[in-house]
C-alpha cells in the first residue's frame, strides 16, 4: 500500500509486544510505515520487528520511567529518525470491587494508563513539533462508560480521554495533530484472560448486545492505521461507539439501575476476587516490576 500516507513515514508505537499494539505496528508496516515497538518483553518485541516488512526497531522501556522514555526517544530518532505519528497504547486493567483491591496494584493501572501516556508525549512531542507529526491516545469505551468493579481501568481512561483533549488544544497552533481511539472489546489476551473471571465475564453480559460484542484485533487495528493516515481528531472501533456521545450523560443512571440489581446477586454466589493486572501483558508489568525492585 505505497499510495498510503504512512509509506516512508515513521511510527511509535507502545505497548507493542502483543495485542493491538502488535497488530498496529503490522498494519502500519503492511502501509509501509517504518515502526518503532515500545514496551516491556524484549523477545517478542525482537521477534515482532524481524517479522514486519519494512524497517523497525524493538526498545524495551517502561512507559512509567520518563528518563528511560527519553532515552528510548533518542534511540528512536537515531535509528529510524523523527516520528511523523506516536501511539500512545501501552496499558493494563484489573477488575474487582474497589474496596478489596489491592492500593499498589490500582495505582499501577493508574500510572501505566495515564501517567505513562502522557510520559510518551512529553519524550516525544518534540520530534512532533519538528515533523508537524500526530499523537493518538487509545482511549476506551470506559472513557464513556464508567462501569462497576473496573475502576482503576475507568479512571485511567476517562483521564486519558480529558489529558488528549487538553494537549490537542495546546498544540494544534504549531502543527501538531492529536487524536483519541475510543475502542471496545477487542481479542487479545488481556480480554480472554478477562473472561476466566466471573466477575468481568458477567459484567461484559449485562451491556447491550453490541457493547458485549468483541471484535477482531486486525479490524480495530486496521480503523487505527487509517486514524493515523487520516490524522483524526477522534476515531471509533466499532464505528457504533461514536453513537454513545451524544447520550454519556444517560449512561451513569442505567448502569447504577443495573448494578443496584445485579451486584447482589454476585455478591451472594460468592466473593468477588481481583483479578489482578490481566493477561500476557500484566504478567509482563508485574515481572518487570520485580526487576524495578
Amino acid at each position: 500500500m505505497h499510495s498510503s500516507p504512512l509509506a516512508d513515514r515513521m511510527v511509535v508505537i507502545t505497548g507493542a509486544a502483543r495485542g493491538v499494539g502488535a497488530a498496529l505496528a503490522r498494519e502500519t508496516a503492511r502501509r509501509g510505515a517504518r515502526v518503532a515497538l515500545l514496551g516491556h518483553e524484549r523477545a517478542a518485541l525482537e521477534a515482532l520487528a524481524a517479522s514486519l516488512p519494512g524497517p523497525a526497531l524493538a526498545v524495551e522501556v517502561d512507559v512509567t520511567d520518563l528518563p528511560a522514555l527519553h532515552a528510548a526517544a533518542r534511540t528512536v530518532r537515531d535509528g529510524l529518525g523523527r516520528p511523523s505519528a506516536v501511539v500512545a497504547n501501552a496499558g493494563v486493567a484489573e477488575g474487582g470491587a474497589f474496596l478489596d483491591s489491592d492500593p499498589d496494584v490500582w495505582r499501577r493501572v493508574i500510572d501505566v494508563n495515564l501517567t505513562g501516556s502522557a510520559h510518551t508525549a512529553r519524550a516525544f512531542l518534540p520530534d512532533l513539533l519538528d515533523t508537524a507529526g500526530y499523537f493518538l491516545q487509545v482511549a476506551s469505551l470506559a472513557s464513556i462508560a464508567a462501569a462497576p468493579l473496573m475502576s482503576a481501568y475507568c479512571a485511567s481512561k476517562a483521564g486519558v480521554e480529558a489529558f488528549t483533549h487538553a494537549l490537542g488544544a495546546e498544540v494544534a497552533h504549531r502543527g501538531v495533530g492529536v487524536g483519541i481511539a475510543y475502542i471496545n472489546w477487542t481479542d487479545t489476551d488481556m480480554i480472554r484472560d478477562a473472561d476466566r473471571y466471573d466477575v468481568l465475564r458477567e459484567l461484559r453480559a449485562h451491556m447491550p448486545p453490541p457493547a458485549r460484542r468483541v471484535y477482531p484485533v486486525d479490524v480495530v487495528a486496521a480503523r487505527l492505521a487509517g486514524c493515523l493516515e487520516r490524522r483524526r481528531t477522534a476515531v471509533y472501533a466499532p464505528a457504533w461507539l461514536r453513537l454513545t456521545q451524544p447520550v454519556r450523560s444517560a449512561v451513569p443512571p442505567v448502569v447504577l439501575r443495573v448494578a443496584r440489581r445485579e451486584l447482589p446477586r454476585l455478591e451472594a454466589a460468592g466473593p468477588l476476587r481481583c483479578t489482578g493486572l490481566l493477561g500476557a501483558g500484566g504478567r509482563a508489568d508485574r515481572a518487570a516490576a520485580k526487576h524495578r525492585s
